[in-house]
């Protein structure tokens, strides 16, 4: 298995797009207020050349499987990026690839001089919620800046050290 994590690519986002779209619909959580209806979704390549911005594309011999990355969102305190489009095509998922690509994006947060980590998720999406707890969020008791995500009903929240 030929497993390669790069930064994002423009030819990456028709993929990229479905793998989000198909990843929420597969688990039951493509409501209105989700990434799911934005239209940054199908243009991910653009949104992540946004100062603060940094995705990683996830490859399997060849084929992109997933993503995941961290953003600045509007109206989150100073020194606070958001994990964000963090998904996984089904044969992405069991063999670290999550993890992995977590790990990246909180060294890019810290490199990038971030002292947190936010970030907005569904309880439809158990196995990443646990994951996510592995990783030291936290829950808080309601949602930071403004995403515009009003269908996330769960929000997490990790210092960076």
């Amino acid at each position: 298995m030929n497993i390669i994590i790069r930064p994002i690519q423009q030819s990456d986002n028709a993929e990229l797009a479905k793998i989000v779209r198909g990843t929420l619909a597969e688990f039951g959580a493509n409501h209105p207020g989700t990434v799911y209806y934005d239209a940054t979704t199908d243009a991910l390549f653009e949104l992540f050349q946004t100062k603060g911005a940094l995705y990683f594309t996830a490859l399997v011999n060849d084929k992109i499987i997933g993503g995941g990355g961290i953003y600045p969102t509007d109206g989150l305190p100073t020194g606070t990026c958001e994990l964000v489009k963090m998904y996984l095509l089904p044969e992405g998922r069991g063999i670290g690839l999550g993890r992995t690509i977590i790990e990246k994006c909180l060294q890019a947060a810290k490199d990038q001089g971030y002292d947190n980590v936010y970030l907005e998720t569904m309880p439809e999406l158990k196995q990443a919620l646990n994951v996510y707890a592995k990783f030291g969020f936290e829950y808080l008791k309601g949602p930071m800046g403004n995403s515009g995500h009003t269908g996330c009903s769960l929000w997490m929240l990790k210092k960076l050290q």
